[in-house]
């Protein structure tokens, strides 16, 4: 396969900059690496902050965690992978199994390194995962972040048949989790303040639907929902403002999975007495592991579960694409092409 020896890429210069379109070398693949041809990439509310010049350099620096393509080229001593096949980045591609750790979590492509905002980039074969059959790269590109988020907060409830789940809001991560819950046999109960929207996460799977504007006190209606005894996992996006609630609406021994900062990034007010005496797990989650990505894929393709895409743009309208996502326009995923 013919590869180029020029590629553009968009860069920020500096902290906050405007992306700027760059000409620049296309890298050859070292040992255990692979050239891929970017076809796609998505945007989170991480790629906002990093726009946004509020993470720590390297600069200049492409942006965006999140990517898929084509493997156009093959370094020295790769197995697994051949020229062709499909695959997607991950977000903390040193991460490969187990706990987290400092190391394991020190990469994270768009942020300590050039991310996939450009049309060919070099990474360790040990990083990327197969895309399943089912999925175009536009869709893949919106697994790497919220995808293997959703999937982690599920997997550390060990979420299965019969339980009870609670997610807030229709980004990404929570339809993510809507979708996957149910195909794990899971009830789920989706919050929003957008009638409109909560229909979308219906049809998406969820089972019960409540709107926080008109149901303030949801805690007390999870309650209700549940007969009493609360749920087994809460997706908790909202931060500070809404996490007393999310304890407030798990079962005893139930998990609270602590995803988001939606609402700032101030203390939350909990119940420490709440927390003892119902023997519950706070957790943070920040995305998952290589191998949680991959039994995520297999999932979606067990499933034939394709992500929730409102709006698709080219890499060259970015600026509209973090209008979209700053005003809360979008409901799922946020998908950029790139040429």
């Amino acid at each position: 396969m013919s590869v180029p020896d020029r590629q553009r890429a968009m860069v920020m210069s500096g902290p906050g900059t405007p992306l700027e379109a760059v000409e620049r070398p296309v890298e050859r693949p070292g040992p255990g690496q692979a050239l891929v041809k970017v076809n796609a990439s998505s945007l989170n509310f991480h790629d906002n902050i990093n726009l946004m010049g509020l993470l720590p350099g390297p600069w200049p620096r492409v942006p965006m965690s999140d990517g898929a393509g084509d493997v156009v080229a093959l370094g020295p001593g790769v197995d697994g992978l051949r020229v062709g096949d499909r695959v997607m980045g991950t977000f903390h591609p040193s991460w490969l199994d187990g706990p987290p750790t400092p190391e394991s979590k020190r990469d994270l492509p768009g942020d300590t390194e050039d991310g996939w905002l450009q049309q060919y980039r070099v990474a360790d074969v040990t990083g990327l995962v197969r895309t399943p059959d089912h999925l175009s790269d536009i869709e893949a590109a919106t697994v790497p972040c919220a995808g293997v988020t959703a999937f982690s907060a599920l997997a550390e409830a060990g979420v299965g048949e019969g339980d009870v789940v609670v997610t807030q809001g229709t980004g990404g991560v929570s339809l993510f989790a809507v979708q996957l819950a149910r195909a794990l046999g899971a009830t789920v109960i989706l919050t929003s303040s957008s009638d409109k929207k909560l229909k979308i996460g219906s049809d998406l799977g969820a089972t019960h639907l409540v709107n926080y504007r008109t149901t303030p006190d949801w805690d007390t209606e999870v309650k209700r929902l549940t007969d009493g005894r609360g749920a087994d996992l809460i997706v908790e996006l909202g931060g500070p403002a809404t996490l007393a609630r999310s304890v407030h609406s798990a079962r005893v021994g139930g998990t609270v999975a602590v995803i988001g900062v939606l609402s700032g990034f101030d203390t939350a007010p909990v119940s420490v007495a709440e927390v003892m005496l119902n023997n519950l797990r706070i957790v943070g989650i920040t995305v998952g592991s290589v191998r949680a990505h991959r039994e995520l894929c297999r999932l979606m393709s067990r499933a034939t579960i394709k992500p929730h895409i409102s709006h698709v743009f080219d890499w060259e309208k970015m600026d509209d694409a973090l209008a979209v996502m700053r005003a809360g326009e979008h409901v799922g995923k946020i998908a950029v092409t790139v040429p």
